[in-house]
């Protein structure tokens, strides 16, 4: 490879609801916006999508959507991992089908496999389905965390090209990229420590903010690329309460919220995500203010 296959902001889309159903309307209006914002690329159906409580049906016409409206303009990434094997291999074929760049495949959840089994798990993915495959590491969610000696080995698999870090060790860029080389896409999972992140050796950020500031991320991360360290810094302060204010309850409650204030969805969860209490949303609105979203 010449470099990463992805990199710089990548948004992590919601999923627009609108009386129990998925708004296809607003999802559309949404996708546009951050490309026309300047988002490098769009996730559809991760965590922030509220994939758990997608049915398969909804999972795939998100994705499909997404593929549909993005045109080629920018790459999307299709969220097809589960904790069952066989099921993560149909979502990502669904992936694949429906045009999707890639596919971000969560470690498996709740069933803690050993380094063996993450493994033989994304091997037989990758071998079931020829599409580009990140990995997505994130030990809050699923207990277990992927050492770099596993990523290490998935690596020399010709479609695992890269992974999103959401395990907020900042050593962890670094020791990757020594282990795997620079042409492993490294991606934050973590928006409040992209900048260290990026100093570490990583290349972008899969983003639960740009969901709310795309102009904003796009420009830190253009400023990163150009050496332009002073618009890093200005871009990042305004950021960091917003970054801080969206993870005060469990995501995507948060950003539902503040996406419902820029008008681009209701703000309506699915059970067990609530929406968030009156406390949080006045650290949301006054973190948007300061970061020039809102007056």
């Amino acid at each position: 490879m010449s470099g990463p296959v992805f990199s710089g902001s990548i948004t992590a889309l919601i999923t627009p609801f609108r009386d129990g159903q998925v708004d296809e309307v607003a999802f559309t209006k949404f996708v546009e916006w951050q490309i026309a914002e300047g988002t490098d690329a769009l996730v559809s159906c991760g965590t922030t999508g509220e994939s758990p409580t997608l049915s398969h049906e909804e999972d795939m016409k998100v994705t499909a959507l997404c593929v549909q409206t993005a045109k080629g303009r920018v790459p999307v990434i299709a969220g097809t991992g589960s904790n069952s094997t066989e099921e993560a291999i149909q979502l990502t074929r669904h992936a694949k089908e429906a045009g999707a760049d890639a596919a971000l495949v969560v470690t498996p959840y709740y069933n803690k496999p050993t380094q063996e089994g993450l493994y033989q798990h994304y091997k037989a993915i990758h071998d079931a389905v020829d599409i580009p495959i990140v990995i997505y590491n994130i030990p809050g969610r699923c207990i277990v965390d992927m050492s770099v000696q596993t990523m290490s080995r998935l690596a020399e698999l010709p479609n695992i090209i890269g992974v999103k870090d959401a395990t907020a060790d900042l050593a962890r860029p670094a020791l990757t990229k020594a282990a795997i080389g620079e042409d492993f896409s490294q991606l934050s999972g973590e928006d409040a420590t992209i900048v260290p992140f990026l100093a570490q050796g990583g290349h972008g950020c899969i983003s639960v903010t740009s969901n709310v500031a795309p102009r904003l991320c796009a420009d830190l991360h253009d400023a990163w690329k150009r050496r332009d360290f002073d618009r890093v810094a200005e871009v990042n302060s305004r950021l960091m309460p917003l970054h801080q204010a969206l993870f005060v309850e469990s995501n995507p409650a948060p950003v539902k919220f503040a996406c419902s204030l820029l008008g681009y969805c209701e703000n309506e969860l699915r059970l067990p995500m609530i929406s968030v209490a009156p406390e949080t949303e006045g650290k949301v609105k006054a973190a948007m203010v300061h970061a020039g979203l809102l007056n």
